[in-house]
């Protein structure tokens, strides 16, 4: 079967593809989208949408229908470093936004579908790719199979991979691997109910576990584990993920006691780090299919969405004329590049599980001032630059130390 050419063919219909889709076709274009999954569908995240995230999720209008929900705002990060340090602030706001959610991947990717549905992109569930269309030297369409094994072909002008870390669309254009660095930790988490908890990070050398509340009543808790002991911890992932949890969030551990696990206790030593080249003749990658690096800082939700919007304004209304789109490319990865390269490093400095003396000094410097606290919080959600952080008085204060 082979139907109407679209102007651009979105794979993936969660927190990256979503937004693609519904930022194009708001944009004028034509839009299908072809998702793996059937909604509402769960999958592996750590949920955390930092203040950016949530001004986008606000400037595209669907910040309402998050709040909707029964998802838990939160406005305060109390973070344990060692066995004496606790930091308590919350980021400085971006665009406004100060609060943060974390809402349940089956909750929140309906609502960024429905909002690409909405804005005139046609949704197809249950859609699994399995070939590219090329024309000349471009990519010019795809082939995808649905549940009663037929093969359909459609075409289009762009083709956006979205569909994860192991992404289809990036393995079929033989997109560059530009940056790759060896898995450093691997996690385990579950949800309890009738856990207590606010936005809550626990950080001592070789081990970090990180509590979220979200949506149901649930709070999640996260283990993490260095790369090197994934073998070792999954024969025993249970007692091994309490363990974790009592040595290094002791709090969190007592508070457990009374409460309820609610789910299963799942896991990934998966996590990979690399950016690929983003962006090809006819075709182009966003989310984890462009760039995945440790769950660690849960930037993943965020950055899906920061990639979506520098995506469409690079396209504009460049996408009917072959020279300018091309341009538009080539100027999204640029730009991908320049904007990620930080954040990537820097969170794989906080999955190398150490706390260096140097980090020590930092926290001590910075414990008795809230405003630097909060400016701390506010680059790790990226609502600053870290050379707002570290200006002339706090690198004098550090050099005394």
């Amino acid at each position: 079967m082979e139907h109407r050419v679209f102007d651009v063919i979105v794979v993936g219909a969660r927190c990256a593809g979503a937004p693609t889709a519904m930022l194009l076709a708001r944009a004028g274009y034509s839009v299908l989208i072809l998702e793996k999954a059937r909604f509402p569908r769960d999958i592996m995240s750590s949920h955390y949408i930092h203040q950016p995230g949530v001004a986008l999720l606000d400037r595209w209008g669907l910040l309402d229908k998050l709040r909707a929900t029964d998802v838990q705002p939160l406005d305060r990060v109390i973070y344990h470093v060692g066995d004496d340090i606790r930091l308590e602030g919350c980021s400085l706001p971006a665009d406004g936004h100060r609060t943060a959610y974390a809402p349940r991947r089956f909750v929140l990717d309906p609502i960024l579908a429905e909002g690409a549905v909405d804005a005139g992109a046609e949704l197809r569930e249950g859609c699994q790719v399995t070939d590219l269309i090329f024309e000349d030297d471009r990519v010019a369409g795809v082939k995808y199979r649905v549940s009663d094994g037929s093969e359909i072909t459609e075409r289009a002008r762009l083709v956006v991979g979205a569909d994860g870390m192991r992404s289809v669309v990036a393995r079929l254009v033989d997109a560059k691997t530009l940056v790759e660095d060896a898995p450093l930790t691997c996690t385990y988490y579950s949800y309890w109910e009738g856990l207590p908890a606010e936005f809550e990070l626990y950080d001592k050398p070789n081990r970090w576990v990180g509590v979220i509340p979200t949506n149901g009543g649930r709070t999640l808790v996260m283990a993490y584990f260095p790369q090197s002991e994934f073998n070792e911890v999954r024969r025993a992932a249970g007692p091994a993920f309490v363990e974790n949890v009592r040595t290094t969030a002791p709090e969190v551990y007592e508070r457990m006691a009374g409460a309820e696990q609610a789910e299963r206790l799942y896991g990934t030593g998966e996590q990979l780090n690399f950016l690929r080249q983003p962006s090809g003749p006819g075709w182009a990658l966003v989310g984890d299919a462009a760039h995945h690096k440790d769950s660690i800082a849960a930037r993943g939700i965020m950055d899906a969405f920061i990639q979506a919007q520098l995506l469409a304004n690079r396209i504009g209304d460049d996408l009917h004329d072959e020279a300018r789109l091309r341009k538009a490319l080539r100027r999204y990865a640029r730009n991908f590049d320049s904007q990620f390269m930080d954040f990537y490093r820097s969170t794989l400095t906080v999955a190398e599980l150490r706390v260096p003396e140097s980090k020590l000094d930092l926290f001590r410097a910075i414990a008795d001032d809230q405003d630097r606290i909060d400016r701390y919080f506010a680059t790790l959600s990226g609502a600053i630059d870290v050379g707002d952080f570290y200006n002339a008085d706090l690198l004098a204060r550090l050099a005394r130390t």
